[in-house]
């Protein structure tokens, strides 16, 4: 199973990375003096291998950390290596991003084609599914199904995300899985946007010209500010996660210029469920 790094994984490189560069030494510098690969250390770095407490608290050691620094760090590392309820699901979830967004205080996200999947009911995530993954059976599918489901009880915890979702009109207007699954949709898409932690707004067709032309993208934000954000962006070639302070600022800025254009809330509730009756 591929290790996919959660928040506390991602933390935790960094402080390795630091530490490292903090003593002028490179990779090989510290696979030599260490009696370790320069792969075995690299790989900690980059957040490619699920990191051992007991190596993490060697490489503090030679990096002679305080004993403070090492317990939290030590704790980390044995955070880090929690298995979370995605786990269940590693034939569904192939990157980082679930496990990244369980994680999160914000998310704010822009689409232009499908309603965000923290959102979606079942009937329409059913359609969604079966239109464009192509998968072989209804076993599939309702695997995919399920692994939604567990997704989206992250709205219902007690500690959940702000969640600030921006759709184009043209998600609200065309009918996936036919007329009554798109009702249904809207409806509860509807009953969404009155929840105390979900903010739902339309860019409307007359907006024209726009900041979100390029694609859909998601900006994942932490409660820790230890913890960068991170800019998410999801193609059918692979997905991109940014976290350097010029990408993450640049789909802020967009995001800021889409939701600009874009209806108030009220109005796009409004919106909303004027579709539905349509």
């Amino acid at each position: 199973m591929a290790y996919k790094p959660t928040v506390r994984g991602r933390r935790l490189v960094r402080e390795l990375r630091r530490l490292r560069e903090d003593k002028g030494m490179t990779l090989q510098d510290v696979a030599d003096q260490i009696g370790w690969s320069r792969a075995t250390v690299s790989r900690l770095e980059t957040g490619q291998t699920r990191p051992r407490h007991g190596d993490v608290a060697d490489l503090l050691a030679f990096y002679g950390v305080s004993e403070e620094e090492r317990d939290a760090l030590v704790t980390l590392a044995k955070q880090a290596n929690t298995r979370g309820w995605w786990t269940a699901y590693v034939d569904v979830f192939t990157g980082s991003y679930v496990a990244l967004e369980d994680e999160a205080a914000e998310i704010r996200t822009w689409d232009a084609q499908l309603i965000h999947g923290l959102l979606q009911t079942e009937a329409y995530a059913r359609a969604v599914i079966t239109a464009g993954r192509m998968l072989p059976t209804p076993k599939d599918v309702d695997r995919r199904i399920a692994a939604r489901k567990n997704r989206q009880a992250l709205l219902d915890r007690h500690d959940a995300p702000r969640l600030h979702a921006i759709f184009d009109e043209a998600v609200i207007r065309r009918p996936i899985g036919g007329p009554s699954v798109m009702c249904s949709q809207l409806l509860a898409l509807a009953d969404a946007a009155r929840r105390r932690n979900v903010t739902i707004q339309i860019l409307p067709y007359a907006a024209g010209a726009h900041a979100g032309l390029d694609g859909r993208f998601t900006i994942l934000s932490y409660a820790d500010t230890a913890d960068p954000d991170i800019a998410y962006v999801e193609g059918t070639m692979g997905d991109v996660y940014l976290e350097r302070e010029a990408e993450t600022e640049q789909h802020r800025k967009r995001f800021e210029e889409i939701t600009a254009l874009s209806l108030t809330p009220a109005e796009s509730l409004s919106l909303i469920v004027e579709a539905a009756k349509e």
